[in-house]
């Protein structure tokens, strides 16, 4: 199974520009996630940007990468064209968020995990709730599996509704999943969710997955222990400088 692995890293960024080249403990974002990607069973793993910067430093320090456009209005289509100009043949990608430099890379494995079934179409990950703080947070959606452990919605709202048991104790009640922002593609249904035009679903959560749902595409989900730290802010940056 080949696999490869796109870290999309655009430079503008409306609450965090040049995001991808801040340093942690002298180390920038976009090298720790590439360096973690590296430690996982990929068979090759590159970083899709939009800036001469963020191109050159990845290359001084012995990574790849590739130049693509600064109209995508996602990380799904700039993996898409980023593989179309790599120009090697992969059967899978794996979309690897540029801002999680402390991802594991039994994480990114776990994802590949998923394409052993043949009938997988798209993958990614999901984390139980532990608490009502996590539940409710707007921030962090939630996904709703089938028997299969498939997506049938995400929200940024808990569902299901419970109904006549106190929202503090939800949780406690029905185990409620958090979703893990990676995501696996064949490569084929990669090319087509990124010719799809924006859904109603998807506007209203604000959440590309929703759209391929919407059209009838099939997300395979992985469980995961670990939890992800994003950096989205300069406030998120201090909490994570004194981490290795």
């Amino acid at each position: 199974m080949k696999v490869l692995g796109i870290i999309p890293a655009r430079y503008a960024s409306t609450r965090f520009p040049g995001k991808p080249l801040i340093e942690i403990n002298g180390i920038s974002m976009i090298r720790r996630v590439y360096e973690q990607a590296k430690k996982s069973s990929l068979a090759e793993v590159l970083v899709a940007t939009d800036d001469d910067r963020i191109l050159k430093h990845v290359e001084e320090f012995g990574g790849k990468a590739v130049m693509t456009g600064s109209h995508h209005q996602s990380g799904t289509d700039r993996c898409f064209e980023a593989y179309r100009k790599h120009g090697q043949p992969f059967e899978y990608i794996i979309n690897i968020q540029g801002d999680e430099p402390f991802i594991q890379p039994v994480q990114i494995d776990l994802v590949a995990s998923c394409f052993e079934n043949p009938a997988t179409q798209l993958a990614t990950l999901v984390k139980k709730i532990e608490t009502t703080e996590e539940l409710f947070n707007t921030n962090a959606p939630k996904v709703v599996l089938n028997q299969a452990r498939e997506a049938l919605y995400f929200s940024r709202q808990p569902i299901p509704y419970y109904r006549n048991v106190p929202s503090d104790i939800w949780h406690l009640r029905h185990t409620y999943y958090k979703h893990i922002g990676i995501y696996g593609y064949r490569t084929d249904i990669l090319e087509q969710i990124t010719q799809l035009p924006p859904s109603s679903l998807e506007m209203a959560e604000s959440l590309e997955q929703l759209r391929w749902l919407e059209y009838g595409y099939r997300i395979t989900t992985a469980l995961t222990a670990f939890e992800t730290i994003g950096i989205d802010s300069p406030e998120d940056l201090l909490k994570v400088q004194d981490m290795k």
